[in-house]
């Protein structure tokens, strides 16, 4: 049996209680098992958890910013199941995420598909003003209802931009359907950065970012990324963004702007590769970097 396999089943495998503690983390981490309204690729029901196991393989000193990043402290919450129905799931998730923020504590959801975003992102825009979401994903995601339900993973940003009407920035989108399409022109708070336009450039970057608000909320449908890098996901789309890319991004996003939240959503879990759940994980492990740069001690500092 190897170290890694004997560490918690927690994010980062963080074995010590200094940084893993619920009192004492600053990030809080909510696996969200569920994929009520999953339309093709099946698997994002269990791709919360396998995030969490692939995690603890990774290194925690993150040599971009010379930091061990999980000293910040991040404690990884239970995780959320499924209920009987997706009005259900969406109501009990929004009241568990509103209590949650009262903590004052950063807040970052691992899925599940993409529809678990609509009720975290409710809760926060409830909590913090003047508030946009930034979406990283192949699909627009903006239909009002999607097989009979407006819970759906294809109508998360319509209750975003539609429903609560926050502003937002859509990245990597190469997937929409002609109802969507007729109803862009009607749909001035949204900015679309088309992955033909962008894909393997970054001079696209400063626009994307000076078009959020103060505060941000991250959430990342890591069928964003190409598929040639994250192959299991529902529905994944050829033509997405790269890794060093995406970073650029989430970098560039933490260096003007304040995110106050995130969620990574749409991995499916296979027993065929491990490289995609990792990738996930690391990922998400990156965000803090960057989002906690100020807060993370660096190594030169560490005794």
């Amino acid at each position: 049996m190897t170290e890694s396999a004997l560490l918690p089943m927690v994010f980062g495998g963080i074995d010590d209680e200094r940084y893993s503690s619920f009192e004492l983390a600053r990030v809080l981490v909510l696996p969200v098992s569920y994929e009520g309204t999953v339309s093709y690729g099946k698997g994002t029901g269990e791709g919360a958890m396998a995030i969490i196991d692939a995690s603890r393989n990774m290194e925690l000193y993150d040599e971009e910013t010379n930091a061990e990043v999980y000293k910040i402290g991040i404690h990884t919450l239970e995780e959320f199941r499924p209920r009987p129905t997706p009005e259900k799931m969406m109501q009990d998730l929004y009241d568990y995420v509103k209590e949650i923020l009262r903590t004052g504590k950063f807040l970052c959801t691992i899925g599940g598909e993409h529809s678990i975003s609509a009720p975290i992102i409710k809760a926060h825009v409830e909590k913090f003003y003047n508030l946009s979401v930034l979406q990283i994903d192949a699909h627009a995601d903006l239909r009002d209802t999607y097989d009979g339900t407006p819970y759906s993973h294809a109508s998360i940003m319509a209750r975003v931009v539609k429903d609560m009407a926050i502003p937002s920035v859509q990245v990597g989108i190469r997937s929409i359907s002609a109802e969507e399409a007729r109803n862009l022109p009607k749909l001035s708070n949204t900015k679309i950065f088309w992955a033909k336009d962008i894909v393997g450039k970054t001079d696209w970057i400063e626009e994307a970012v000076d078009a959020l608000t103060e505060n941000v909320y991250l959430t990342i449908d890591i069928d964003g990324l190409d598929p040639s890098l994250v192959p299991t996901t529902g529905t994944p789309e050829p033509g997405g963004l790269g890794w060093y890319e995406t970073l650029a991004l989430i970098k560039r996003l933490t260096e003007k702007r304040r995110v106050v939240g995130m969620d990574l959503v749409e991995f499916s879990k296979t027993d065929f590769s491990h490289a995609p759940a990792f990738l996930c994980a690391k990922l998400i492990y990156k965000a803090f970097a960057y989002i906690f740069y100020d807060e993370t001690p660096k190594l030169q500092e560490i005794v």
